[in-house]
């Protein structure tokens, strides 16, 4: 069944779904806004992707004991993989029963939401704070990106990956855009901080800003992106966000009063624990 799903609001945008009667969707704990009262709440530790294939209930073998030892080993993976990666440990879900429920979600940043069409061929991959529901037939994960790029460049990447099909919805900070790098060259160089999701297919990588010459010097000290930027390269779409969470928090601090960037930004650029 197809999600049924409408963005509404402008500077902070909401996701309101109808439910058919036992569809299910889920989101990450601190998304959720509202429900009807047919639609039913349940949290769990487990994600999408730790579901068991074949076996009835009670049965020995896949569905038996080792069926529920490997789903349990598999939830303890995937927990202690979104612990690491500093992303909620538990997931609710909503299912609609006796008739068609509603469902609404939000991000926690204003800005703009999108609802991504997996069809199976491709995967999906978001910046770590990007996710907001999906439908559960929709496999959620984490992966580890930068690697060696990333540490070279002074920065790593922890991605969500969303695989299967259905509908997933994501959010940012500010307004959208969407580019194809192959429009450009096949390769775009990005803020790190810019980069909402990207196909499967496209290239991450990370890069220093010059060398550690005056001009590249110059570019961290007083440019404001610091030591490195993204690239991405390849043919497929990529969604980039027109506002950063470092830009807004450091914004907030200045209105306040609170300012911690000091006059040269980049490198010299700190942050409150």
């Amino acid at each position: 069944m197809t999600l049924q799903q409408q963005i509404v609001g402008n500077a902070m945008q909401m996701a309101v779904c109808t439910l058919n009667p036992g569809q299910t969707v889920y989101c990450e704990a601190g998304k959720f806004l509202f429900k009807t009262a047919n639609v039913s709440m349940e949290t769990r530790l487990g994600g999408p992707g730790n579901r068991q294939q074949g076996g009835a209930p009670g049965q020995q073998g896949a569905g038996g004991m080792g069926g529920l030892l490997r789903q349990a080993m598999g939830t303890a993976m995937q927990v202690g993989q979104r612990a690491l990666a500093g992303e909620s440990l538990a997931f609710q879900y909503f299912t609609a029963s006796g008739g068609e429920g509603t469902v609404g979600f939000a991000g926690v940043l204003p800005g703009e939401m999108r609802a991504l069409e997996l069809t199976g061929s491709r995967a999906w991959f978001a910046e770590k704070d990007a996710f907001v529901a999906a439908e559960d037939t929709v496999q959620f994960g984490i992966a580890f990106a930068g690697g060696r790029q990333g540490m070279s460049g002074g920065e790593g990447f922890i991605l969500e990956k969303f695989t299967g099909r259905g509908t997933v919805i994501i959010a940012g900070a500010g307004n959208f855009i969407d580019l194809n790098p192959a429009d450009f060259g096949g390769r775009i160089e990005v803020d790190t901080g810019c980069i909402v999701a990207f196909e499967e297919g496209i290239q991450y990588g990370v890069q220093r800003i010059g060398g550690l010459n005056r001009q590249g010097i110059m570019n961290a000290v007083f440019g404001g992106e610091g030591l490195s930027l993204a690239t991405l390269e390849g043919n497929g779409q990529v969604i980039l966000q027109s506002m950063t969470i470092e830009g807004l928090a450091n914004a907030l601090k200045k209105s306040q009063g609170g300012d911690k960037q000091g006059p040269t930004g980049g490198l010299f650029s700190t942050h409150a624990g």
